[in-house]
């Protein structure tokens, strides 16, 4: 089975130390490790896993009694308390909440990094997943040794040399592995994942059927399923350290950390990429990247696929990924930003590159760093206040007489203040337009034909859509 709590505990060279009872949850296996600094992790959390923290942010007693009630009403296997960061020892109050809610706390020393806790279990795991294959693919073991032993690819050549023709694999329709199969004739048979894919298996003709492809499919989708699930695990942890860095909250080492921790040089230019699907929003944390782009950062921010890459790969990573997202058939628009270095750098190109998306193309480059960017960014401005305060009438006045009084404001600012221009978009009469401005105005507090409110009122429309 996978590892325990205790067989993970027994690692000396973790010198990870129990805190409390393990007496119930020693035999317990352990599904995930997830590290978190979030005060409230409920929407990551699936149960069965533990939970490291250096509760950097957790500065108060109910803060820290909070998080305890929340691992363990999530059912959290135990908690890993990193010391020697924001906490010289695992503070009192966690110790004590975790007793009264029974959540077994351990503490991860300094020279532990939180790092070496996943990958011993994400190699345990993996060891566990293999144990079940052999176990079940008795039958098949000449194949399966092939792919437990080696990798896809080799499972791959050893299914070809089996039957005695060329295999090709495709995900997403790009082709991951084999001959091009779009010369020739092909025999194409689908790869079932459990994902939103477009996995096939090609078998060049002449093919006759053979019980072996029905478990090469079984194997190829379950393979690919297991590389999608620790890449989606993978892109929604990384997304957790970038929000922390979006958000402006880390400087100084703490930033470098988290870059570090990320893969980053913070000395190297870095362009964030943001991918917004259309449709079919669910396959961007499991989606593979073309070979080219499989090693860059990726992760999950705000229903969104974001990639921070080195600066003299971005231009053609852009092109690459407008391609592979065209020829998977997933409409999406990608915003990019400038090339910037450090914490800060990828801050800013985030931002530039969010807004970039607002243009609604398919492939939308960054303009200069507007006014409105570096106001979203300072997390010290309250801009979304603004925009509720400004636009929060307008929009309750929308839905209860199923008006536009938005939609014209939007057009208005969009058509430079023609009132003659928005009639003409809307189809409305100009004193329609004319009563809808000055709804706006008495609604609002803020005159859009002023230029000082009209300010207030364009920064306030684009928060609401950035939100």
């Amino acid at each position: 089975m996978a590892i325990t709590l205790g067989a993970l505990l027994e690692h000396d060279e973790l010198d990870l130390r129990p805190l409390n009872d393990f007496s119930k949850t020693r035999e317990t296996s352990i599904t995930w490790a997830a590290i978190t600094e979030l005060l409230d992790p409920s929407e990551f959390l699936t149960g069965e896993e533990i939970v490291l923290t250096t509760g950097v942010r957790q500065k108060t007693t109910a803060s820290q009694r909070e998080f305890v009630r929340l691992l363990a009403e999530n059912g959290v296997i135990a908690l890993g308390y990193g010391t020697g960061l924001g906490h010289k020892n695992v503070p009192h109050s966690i110790l004590k909440a975790a007793a009264e809610v029974n959540l077994p706390v351990f503490e991860v020393p300094y020279q532990t990094p939180f790092a070496a806790i996943t990958k011993l279990i994400a190699e345990e795991l993996n060891r566990f997943h293999l144990q079940q294959l052999q176990q079940l693919l008795n039958s098949h073991q000449r194949l399966t040794r092939t792919l437990l032993s080696s990798s896809l690819d080799s499972m791959l050549g050893e299914l070809a040399n089996m039957l005695g023709t060329d295999v090709a694999v495709s995900l997403y329709g790009t082709q991951i592995y084999g001959p091009d199969f779009r010369t020739g004739t092909w025999h194409q048979l689908p790869i079932a994942t459990g994902m939103r894919d477009q996995g096939a298996l090609y078998l060049a003709e002449p093919y006759e059927h053979d019980a072996l492809v029905e478990y090469a499919q079984s194997l190829i989708g379950l393979e690919l399923a297991n590389k999608a699930r620790l890449l989606e695990s993978h892109r929604l942890g990384n997304g957790q350290i970038l929000a922390d860095l979006v958000a402006g909250t880390l400087d100084g080492s703490e930033a470098a950390d988290r870059l570090r921790a990320l893969g980053l040089d913070r000395q190297r230019n870095h362009v964030a990429i943001l991918i917004q699907a259309v449709s079919a929003a669910s396959v961007l944390p499991s989606l593979p990247l073309p070979p080219l782009l499989e090693q860059q950062v990726t992760s999950m921010i705000d229903d969104r696929l974001a990639m921070l890459l080195p600066q003299e790969l971005a231009a053609q990573a852009v092109t690459l990924i407008s391609e592979y997202l065209e020829k998977a058939g997933i409409q999406a628009s990608i915003g990019y930003g400038g090339s910037y270095p450090g914490a800060r750098g990828v801050r800013w190109s985030y931002f530039e590159a969010l807004e970039a998306l607002r243009h609604g193309e398919r492939v939308n480059a960054p303009a200069k760093l507007s006014l409105t960017s570096l106001l979203l960014t300072a997390k010290d401005v309250p801009i979304h206040d603004l925009a509720a305060e400004a636009l929060g009438p307008l929009q309750k006045f929308d839905r209860t007489n199923r008006g536009e009084l938005v939609t014209t404001l939007r057009e208005y600012f969009k058509l430079d203040g023609s009132v003659g221009a928005v009639a003409e978009s809307l189809g409305l009469h100009r004193n329609t337009v004319r009563y809808r401005l000055q709804q706006i105005t008495e609604l609002s507090g803020y005159d859009p034909t002023v230029t000082g409110d009209r300010v207030q009122l364009w920064i306030a429309l684009i928060a609401l859509e950035l939100a």
